[in-house]
């Protein structure tokens, strides 16, 4: 299997949440047996919202990080966004957001566990997983949400990759194809709430959890399969234009060409 970037990551160790008040305050609210003390309540939560949680990694790219909160933010269709922060070697900074900001938004540390934890901050019944190197247009988030409606227990995403046996090792490998996929990346995709608790805290995944966190790799493949095991049926691929700064053909013109990237 490919190596994937550690920006692809999302590990917690406790929750900052920014004041709305006066300035930025952080304060610790994270416990890992509380989190995973109780699922998320669908019912309760808004199917006409979406969460957004952008995995963020480069002290670089601080500024796009700013640009993409605060366009997340402005939709109306957005109620919260959750910044989730995976380098352990540089502290996070805040998203430059109007104070107030439009929702409640947040910045996470980073831990040992590359696992994405649930949030207090869930503000609906589908929550976006989003690197900080794509922004996906209103239309086609719109479009993903519409979907979810519709098939609610389905992973919606955007960036495919599939499985193939490859005849000269004799062996399963990792790759992409146009016509076919197996799996959706985190990188950027749309879930149920519940999900979300369902990968950090079921006891009979905590084997495959361990594999996650000590390859620090494969989280979508893990997230993959606990959509099926709840479905028994495979991701939804959502075709559109998605702009991905990450991409190596973007970077020639500062990631500013548009256009459906692949990952």
């Amino acid at each position: 299997m490919a190596r994937l970037s550690p920006k692809l990551l999302h590990p917690l160790l406790v929750l900052l949440l920014m004041s709305t008040a006066s300035g930025d305050l952080y304060t610790p609210s994270v416990n890992i047996s509380i989190l995973c003390s109780s699922a998320p309540d669908l019912a309760s939560l808004p199917a006409d919202r979406l969460t957004v949680l952008i995995s963020a990694y480069h002290p670089s790219r601080s500024a796009l990080l700013s640009r993409l909160a605060l366009t997340y933010a402005s939709l109306p269709i957005v109620s919260s966004v959750v910044v989730l922060w995976s380098n352990p070697s540089s502290p996070p900074r805040p998203p430059h957001l109007p104070q107030p900001p439009p929702p409640p938004t947040a910045l996470v540390l980073p831990s040992t566990s590359d696992s994405p934890l649930p949030s207090p901050l869930l503000r609906s019944r589908f929550v976006v997983i989003a690197d900080d190197d794509v922004s996906p247009s209103a239309k086609i988030l719109s479009l993903a949400l519409s979907l979810a409606s519709t098939r609610p227990r389905a992973l919606i995403g955007f960036f495919p990759r599939s499985h193939a046996f490859d005849l000269q090792s004799r062996s399963w490998i990792y790759t992409v194809h146009r016509d076919r996929y197996s799996v959706i990346l985190t990188k950027l995709m749309v879930l149920r709430a519940d999900y979300l608790h369902k990968y950090s805290c079921r006891p009979d995944l905590a084997g495959a959890r361990a594999v996650v966190d000590r390859e620090r790799n494969c989280e979508d493949v893990l997230m993959n399969f606990v959509a099926a095991m709840e479905t028994e049926e495979g991701p939804l691929l959502v075709g559109g234009r998605v702009r991905d700064y990450g991409d190596p053909r973007n970077r020639g013109g500062g990631g500013e060409k548009q256009g459906l990237r692949w990952g």
